[in-house]
């Protein structure tokens, strides 16, 4: 292979081929930027206070925050010299080697397939008290319909994918500012103070994976470069955009719905909380909730009120955003994989009407539909968080590599403060990562009610001893395996 030029990485294979075509401007690409992410303001990170407490999802928040900031600085370099649908998997391929992109590429597959049924599951649980009553339909039914209906809609085209996207991204914010607005009088800091830290510093470890959730997906935009008009200007300024926004709307909604009146408030419903001298108790067969800030409206008495009427239906436009997002960036970091034949190659096709990745759309929602049976939602939430994790780390070394080995390619926009900022990202990635895997060691798995081993970790563990033997048997290393920038 020749030392790649920026026109071999935009120019067409063949004009025979279905391609992705490029219709995402910089407000869609802020509309898709925050809204694989809103969802996560929603529901979910609520989970880390049972871990964490105030104080400790608080810490967690930060270092992720940190994370974050660093990370998509290094990511969007890497996006604009590369814009390919892969993300990580291409630059990893560019910059590092064969087997290493297959590793990357795994990771944020892993990512993306287990956050839509997570958000899919709130989708349902949202929607089943209004359903259930006529159709008879409970939370799960609902959301496989949800994966489906978004699945369609992907399917259909990004440009119409995306403009729905932009749109409930708009409305889902607003729905988070009007959160804001009802609950900020009732704000007490003595209530955010209570019972800080349940578990220690563990807990701290134990409220990574949610404190993630919380940016978890942004990373996706990447994944439509290949469809931006303008991936060299428009990439960074959607990343830099809907990063602050979420920055921004998520210590706001974090930090004013604990302070209502405690944090096990927004974790259990009223029915399943006591208090007894000043201390909280939580019924035994408590199960924590996908609805933290209708909990904490309704902890105030504005859950019923006009404005928190509004603010429910806009909370469904939240996860929808997220939902729909993720499905769209899923079918793309596939469509990658199969194209250079590290996935089966039916993954790697184009539909020749809507230009989308449809194969890879269906298969996402037949594996979400299946995780959706076997998995709760913390489960969900903890392997996503795991597989984006990992895609943090193997993006740095992708960066190296691809300065040291591409130094001519046309770079429009440049990390700041290298190597500092990639060296952050690196190292906090890393500790992330570690500190998940400790503190789920003993949370059990989809499979613990048959094994005493079920456990997140070692299920985690098992699934990459597989997807090192079908690299090994399938992919086969040593092959040269054609990829999307040799063609030339």
């Amino acid at each position: 292979m020749t030392q790649p030029e920026q026109a071999s990485v935009t120019a067409a294979e063949d004009v025979q081929t279905p391609k992705l075509e490029r219709t995402l401007g910089p407000w869609m690409l802020w509309g898709l930027g925050v809204g694989y992410v809103i969802g996560g303001e929603y529901f979910g990170w609520n989970l880390g206070l049972l871990a964490g407490g105030s104080l400790g999802m608080m810490a967690a928040f930060l270092i992720v925050t940190l994370l974050y900031v660093c990370f998509v600085f290094c990511y969007a370099e890497m996006a604009c010299a590369v814009p390919k649908a892969g993300g990580v998997f291409d630059y990893a391929q560019w910059g590092i080697n064969q087997f290493w992109a297959y590793v990357a590429g795994i990771s944020q597959v892993l990512e993306f397939l287990f956050a839509p049924p997570a958000l899919a599951m709130a989708v349902g649980a949202y929607i089943a008290p209004i359903v259930q009553p006529v159709l008879g339909l409970g939370p799960k039914p609902l959301a496989i319909l949800a994966l489906g209906l978004v699945t369609i809609i992907n399917v259909r085209g990004v440009k119409q994918a995306a403009a729905f996207e932009l749109s409930i991204a708009i409305v889902s914010s607003i729905g988070l500012i009007l959160f804001a607005w009802l609950i900020a009088p009732s704000f007490q800091m003595q209530e955010y103070l209570r019972d800080p830290l349940p578990n220690g510093f563990l807990g701290i470890f134990q409220a990574l994976p949610f404190a993630i959730w919380m940016y978890l997906g942004i990373e996706g935009l990447a994944n439509v470069a290949e469809e931006s008009r303008n991936p060299s200007k428009d990439i960074p300024r959607g990343f830099g955009g809907s990063l602050v926004t979420l920055m921004v709307l998520a210590a706001v909604v974090m930090v004013l719905s604990v302070g209502v009146k405690g944090w096990p408030s927004v974790v259990y419903n009223p029915s399943d909380l006591s208090m007894v001298s000043g201390q909280v108790y939580v019924a035994k067969d408590a199960i924590a909730s996908d609805s933290p800030l209708t909990l904490a409206l309704d902890a105030v008495g504005a859950l019923n009120s006009p404005a928190g009427m509004l603010f429910q239906a806009m909370g469904l436009f939240g996860l929808v955003a997220s939902l729909n997002g993720l499905s769209l960036a899923s079918g793309r970091a596939l469509l990658e994989m199969g194209r250079a034949k590290y996935l089966p190659s039916f993954l790697g096709t184009v539909h020749p009407r809507f230009h989308t990745p449809a194969k890879a759309l269906i298969f996402n929602f037949v594996v979400g539909t299946a995780a959706l049976l076997v998995l709760d939602t913390a489960k969900l939430i903890t392997w996503s968080a795991l597989g984006a994790v990992l895609l943090y780390i193997f993006s740095i070394p992708a960066l190296v590599g691809l300065r040291k080995k591409h130094p001519n390619l046309v770079r429009p926009f440049i990390t700041p403060f290298y190597p500092w900022m990639p060296a952050i990202s690196f190292v906090l990635s890393i500790f992330c990562f570690l500190a998940m895997l400790i503190g789920n060691l003993d949370q059990p798995g989809a499979f613990a009610p048959l094994t005493e081993y079920g456990s997140v970790v070692i299920e985690f563990g098992l699934f990459w001893v597989l997807a090192m033997i079908y690299y090994f048997a399938v992919v086969k290393p040593g092959k040269r395996i054609a990829t999307t920038h040799d063609s030339n």
